[in-house]
């Protein structure tokens, strides 16, 4: 078989009739602008294909539950294995899902413990607190409970008739209202604050009881229960999703009085191994639990087990998460952290002679988190698996056994290959990376005067203990460490909580469709289609290929897809409107010779003089932003990453009006090194304007232009959470505690 796989003439998005070889069993980074054309060809073309075809050897019964992959639009893909593909979506799960349950090393523990813990209590499912055998009978294996804080429930300065009850259905009028009115248990025009504590507790917390002297309103058959039990009856044990925000407002979750958090009960935690129950154990950082398990003499029933374990939780600490608990809740992980374990998981696996993908596996962790990143991949390779990578890091792309380099620029200047070699060759190309690699780094050693600063005093929450910070107004202050060191807990809970005008741009998904455009995730779509109603004198949903303008023949999303059985999917220009959604009256009309169709197709440079000043503004942003090579009407489904990411800060921008104080969680986040020179301009201009920028980043070339640095750690976890230094970017340099100064003198050498 041959040593490489082969992608003839792939024209998927903005793809140029691309072709390459790409070897096997080597480590190949794809890297070039957002926009480029990286994931059009590995994503949508490679990885695609692989995909199909696998999906088609099962049944089509099987082949219906399965995600449907289109066909690609290439000519031809020789030696392709089966891949496996690892996105940049965070681990999801929910309130019963653990790092211990989602790497399976809790399975690997119950297994142990039901074969030589004392005293014998049962096999290996009695020790998961998803049993009922083994849960906390209290919090129900949760570790929580939810106590109900009565003044955000309860206005004690109106009556039940006044709308007392705050909870959405409780109000005057509201069916659950009248359970507490139509009863006859108390004076509906008594202010609460007056009740007895025993008319209070009748209110609130009756377990079941008959109305006293009830209206003829009452239900003959009901039972009267107190409000905060109907609540948790009726709404909180049955997962009312869409009242999530109101329960969040009046429950506090609180660690559980019987387990203490552990979500296993009493006969659980009476079995032990070495003094230690599997509730210790999932409490105890990696490093120390890896250290308790070799400890362990065991028979060669348990070896393997053990073996197992082990093999696991080493994983787990070769990428910089010994700190983690296995009882820490996956909802609670951070993007770097998520991304470590999902690869992890991998590693692990027996496969071998895989094609894996990762996308952008850099993103949300620091220069020495890559550390244990990098390893993963080069033993991946060393097992006998093809390594696809995704990025743009100077670390990650360091460890390539060969580069493809994609551009030169973004979208329809973009989808060409402008290199192909060793890193070495890159360093020594022309190309956009080649240049942003060899570039010469420079730090700010400019110890600006500040006099005003927000400040924080002893604060702590979970990792962050006793912090205290001062960030000086008016200036690009950066907050480094690596993932997990505290950086979200400190500026994104701590500093809004008490400065709460803040206006955070953070990493979280667009979610976008073929239905939602550029216009429209800006909130300017609707602007514009009220121009061409005013112009033409009909109504606005005329202009919207989701409402009345509509083509007929596609219903506005301008393709018909045809299934073609075993050769899948495929999409096709409408060939009434030819791509353009709208049916022939919307298009009828025009504004300054245009057609809205027409103008969905101008780029935002070509668009701006056409507006007034609201319209303009917005568009200004994705020029600042640096995607004004965008179509207006671009569906989203269709952008990149790093255009997405670029998007949001065209947004943000649009928005940064609403407050002088900006949060930017990790902008850096899908940019190639070119991208991140506009980036910082930007934050030029905003700082130009007065603001105050606080940016949660790792990518060292923000790093070393900020004007102040808090840096946090050491480490993650139980091992960070300090401050370690706040000051002056060219005062770190000289911290040798910092692992955030070791990088940035690598950087600037």
């Amino acid at each position: 078989m041959e040593n490489y796989i082969e992608v003839i003439g792939a024209k998927n998005n903005n793809l140029q009739n691309v072709s390459l070889k790409v070897p096997k069993h080597q480590i190949t980074v794809f890297t070039g602008l957002s926009g480029s054309g990286k994931s059009s060809l590995v994503f949508d073309t490679i990885a695609a294909e692989s995909q199909r075809l696998l999906n088609e050897t099962y049944s089509a019964f099987v082949q219906r539950m399965l995600p449907s992959y289109e066909a690609p639009q290439v000519e031809q893909i020789n030696n392709l294995p089966v891949s496996i593909v690892v996105d940049q979506k965070k681990i999801g799960g929910n309130a019963r899902s653990t790092v211990g349950t989602i790497t399976e090393i809790y399975t690997g523990l119950r297994l142990l413990y039901s074969r030589i813990a004392q005293p014998f209590i049962g096999y290996s499912m009695v020790y998961s607190f998803n049993n009922p055998a083994g849960m906390c009978p209290t919090c129900q294996g949760l570790g929580q409970t939810k106590q109900v804080i009565v003044d955000r429930l309860l206005d004690f300065d109106k009556s039940l008739n006044e709308g007392a009850i705050k909870f959405p259905t409780f109000q005057p009028g509201g069916f659950r209202w009248l359970r507490y009115t139509e009863t006859g248990n108390f004076d509906n025009d008594k202010k609460l604050r007056d009740f007895t504590p025993q008319e209070l507790n009748l209110l609130l917390y009756d377990q079941g009881s008959q109305p006293k002297n009830p209206t003829d309103k009452w239900p003959k058959t009901s039972e009267y229960i107190g409000i905060v039990e109907r609540i948790k009856k009726t709404i909180l044990e049955k997962g009312g999703l869409h009242y999530q925000k109101a329960l969040n407002d009046i429950f506090d979750n609180q660690v559980c009085p019987d387990c203490h958090g552990t979500r296993v009960n009493d006969l659980i935690r009476s079995a032990k191994i070495n003094g230690k129950s599997i509730a210790d154990c999932a409490e105890t950082p990696i490093d120390e639990l890896i250290e308790f398990l070799q400890q362990i003499n065991g028979n060669q029933e348990i070896s393997l087990v053990l073996q197992n374990l082990l093999t696991r939780l080493n994983s787990l600490k070769t990428v910089g998460l010994e700190y983690l608990t296995l009882s820490r809740s996956t909802t609670t992980l951070s993007g770097g952290e998520s991304q470590r374990i999902k690869m992890t998981k991998h590693l692990n696996s027996a496969l071998s002679d895989v094609l894996y993908i990762f996308d952008e596996p850099s993103v949300g962790l620091h220069p020495e988190d890559l550390i244990g990143i990098n390893k993963i991949f080069t033993k991946l390779r060393d097992k006998g698996n093809t390594v696809l990578l995704i990025d743009h890091d100077p670390d990650v792309i360091k460890i390539a056994d060969h580069v493809v380099e994609m551009g030169e620029f973004a979208g329809k200047r973009g989808g060409k290959i402008t290199f192909e070699g060793t890193y070495q060759e890159l360093l020594n190309s022309d190309t956009l990376t080649g240049r942003a690699l060899t570039k010469k780094q420079s730090l700010n050693e400019q110890r600006k005067p500040f006099s005003e600063f927000y400040t924080l005093d002893d604060v702590s929450k979970y990792n962050v203990q006793h912090a205290s910070v001062k960030l000086p107004k008016h200036a690009l202050t950066v907050i480094s460490g690596v993932a997990g060191s505290g950086k979200s807990t400190l500026i994104r809970e701590l500093f809004t909580k008490k400065y709460p005008e803040t206006v955070i741009f953070d990493q979280s998904a667009i979610k976008g469709s073929n239905r939602s455009n550029i216009l429209t995730y800006l909130g300017i779509f609707d602007d514009v289609r009220k121009v061409f109603a005013k112009a033409s004198g009909e109504s606005v949903s005329l202009f919207s290929f989701n409402g009345q303008g509509a083509c007929s023949e596609c219903g506005g999303k301008g393709y018909i897809k045809f299934d073609l059985a075993y050769m899948g999917d495929v999409k096709q220009d409408c060939e009434k409107c030819h791509g353009k959604k709208y049916n022939d009256k919307a298009l009828s009309f025009k504004w300054r010779n245009l057609t809205i169709a027409d103008i969905l197709q101008l780029t935002a440079e070509e668009a701006i003089p056409l507006f007034g000043k609201k319209i303009s503004f917005r568009l200004q942003n994705l020029v600042s932003a640096n995607l004004s090579y965008l179509n207006l009407g671009q569906s989203l489904d269709t952008l990149s990453g790093g255009e997405l990411q670029r998007l949001k800060i065209a947004k943000s921008l649009a928005e940064t009006d609403q407050s002088d104080l900006i949060i930017l969680d990790e902008p850096s986040t899908g940019l190639h090194e070119s991208d991140v020179e506009e980036l910082l301009e930007l934050f030029k201009k905003l700082l130009s304007e007065q603001k105050t920028l606080l940016v949660l980043e790792h990518n060292l070339s923000i790093i070393s232009k900020a004007q102040w640095i808090v840096d946090l750690g050491p480490k993650g976890g139980r091992y960070g959470g300090r401050v370690i230094f706040q000051g002056y970017p060219i005062d770190l340099l000289k911290h040798t505690e910092s692992f955030t100064a070791q990088h940035l003198q690598q950087f600037l050498n």
